[in-house]
């Protein structure tokens, strides 16, 4: 790896660029899923290759290439210098990048049970295990599972004389009970949706799941949402579950914090962002009960957005994005870092793959924790719904009006779960929606959640993100609109 590195880089100084770094990527990924009764995908691939990252007059160019000889090499970093000079036609200013000292550091991610290690087989059996449990129960038509094993192996070295190799393994695994009945779809999923949950971590997160032991209740849940009361439309209190408030920071606070789309660099995939630079330092965010850090730190969990260093050599940082309420930071790079005026970027670049420049990325975007459990704050609670699940999301360009829809509620009358809900829903504006918090639970319900297909940029690419978060009340919200049919 290093000897491809260092040919890149070399080749790109002698071209003429100012500054350049190299990431050789070698990629691999095992993916698994089961649907009634079958096995549906077994599919195993790898990816290595390199991209060559420079500034030359001023301005950015990127190449990559999967031939590593020596000459297709030398062509990327000379096609990457070409580009920028390029770009540097249509400038509006030379890039600055805030400064960074040389590193040489090894990591690896900690993984106590390799994936990779573990039969094909053995994975297959545990998933048709859950699906016969989840078919086991009248009503359900749909049972599916899935395992997705990746490991990420890349080195990183630039013209200032970083040398970062960085080693990481990533785990997602969850399954979902489907029940179609007359016009209707229900379904409820574990550990969470859209894939389950996600960790950089071994194969020792499949096991501590339990995947086998919540089937029943899962499907049972399923099954009985056809015979439910439809979500009441209104202003309720609500309190959500810990992944439902990690999908609320993800679309809410985590996109529209990222410096590229407050400055109009960046308007792909999510828009741009509300949060304009005035704001900094100004902004009542949410309530007084709100602190929210980006924290890519080892100390912070095993999220999927947790690293030693980004992509541009930075090294991981805990960034305070929220402080009790009040607005205090972006998500930066080295770039857009300088350009307001920072002397640091927050080390938030990252890129999918070798054939991807980086971008300014989340990483785990977490609410921190409260006081107190589940139990008792839906006790706290005198007429309210509980929403778990993430069942769909749908947010403006610029993140401020959203409106989400959860897969299970339940009533809360007098500190108590009653009926259940079928189709709950609520929706409003970032800023009041979070000044409305008026409770967040404890340590001991907080989690590290995954979300691995985050997407962004054009080419697109598709990002790992964490978001932490405890159970959370909210006063006062909109409910039930998205499927009223109002």
């Amino acid at each position: 790896m290093k000897d491809w590195a260092q040919n890149a880089l070399d080749t790109a100084l002698k071209r003429g660029a100012s500054y350049a770094d190299v990431r050789v990527m070698d990629l691999r990924q095992r993916y698994l899923s089961t649907k009634n009764g079958q096995a549906g995908q077994v599919r195993d691939s790898q990816s290595l290759g390199l991209g060559v990252r420079v500034i030359a007059g001023g301005s950015w160019g990127f190449a990559s290439t999967q031939n590593l000889s020596r000459s297709s090499v030398d062509a990327a970093a000379d096609l990457a210098v070409q580009i920028a000079r390029a770009s540097a036609l249509c400038k509006k200013h030379d890039v600055q990048l805030a400064p960074e000292g040389k590193v040489v550091e090894r990591w690896e991610a900690s993984c106590r049970v390799d994936p990779f290690s573990v039969p094909v087989s053995t994975c297959l059996d545990l998933m048709l295990r859950v699906d016969a449990e989840l078919r086991k129960v009248k009503g359900i038509t749909l049972a599916e599972a899935s395992m997705d094993f990746r490991r990420i192996d890349q080195l990183f070295l630039s013209s200032e004389g970083s040398e970062i190799r960085q080693v990481k393994t990533q785990t997602g695994t969850g399954y979902v009970a489907t029940s179609f009945a007359g016009e209707q779809i229900q379904r409820r999923s574990y550990p969470s949706s859209f894939g389950g949950q996600y960790q950089t971590r071994g194969y020792e997160l499949v096991e501590e799941l339990d995947l086998i032991g919540h089937a029943p209740q899962v499907a049972e849940e399923a099954a009985a949402l056809h015979q439910c009361d439809q979500c009441p439309v209104g202003t309720k209190d609500i309190v959500l579950s810990g992944s439902q408030v990690g999908l609320q920071i993800h679309e809410s606070i985590g996109h529209p914090i990222e410096l590229d789309r407050v400055l109009g660099d960046e308007a792909n995939y999510a828009g741009m962002s509300f949060l304009t630079l005035e704001k900094l330092g100004n902004l009542r965010y949410g309530s007084n009960l709100v602190n929210v850090v980006a924290d890519a730190t080892i100390a912070h969990g095993p999220g999927l957005g947790t690293f030693a260093y980004d992509d541009e050599g930075v090294r991981a940082q805990c960034t305070p994005i929220i402080q009790n309420g009040l607005f205090t930071g972006y998500l930066t790079s080295r770039e857009s870092a300088a350009s307001i005026g920072q002397t640091r970027s927050g080390g938030a670049m990252r890129a999918e793959g070798w054939n991807r420049i980086p971008l300014i990325r989340m990483t785990n975007v977490s609410l921190l924790p409260g006081k107190g459990n589940l139990e008792d704050l839906i006790g706290d609670t005198s007429d309210g719904i509980y929403m778990e699940t993430n069942r769909s999301w749908s947010i403006d360009d610029r993140r401020y009006n959203f409106q989400f829809g959860t897969e299970i509620g339940w009533e809360i009358k007098h500190g108590r779960k009653t009926r259940m809900l079928k189709n709950p829903s609520y929706g409003g504006i970032t800023t009041e929606f979070w000044n409305s918090c008026d409770a967040i639970c404890g340590p001991e319900e907080w989690v590290l959640w995954g979300t691995p297909n985050c997407g962004k940029g054009q080419p697109p690419q598709t990002m790992g993100t964490g978001h932490g978060a405890s159970p959370a009340r909210f006063r006062n919200v909109q409910v039930g609109v998205a499927y009223s049919g109002n």
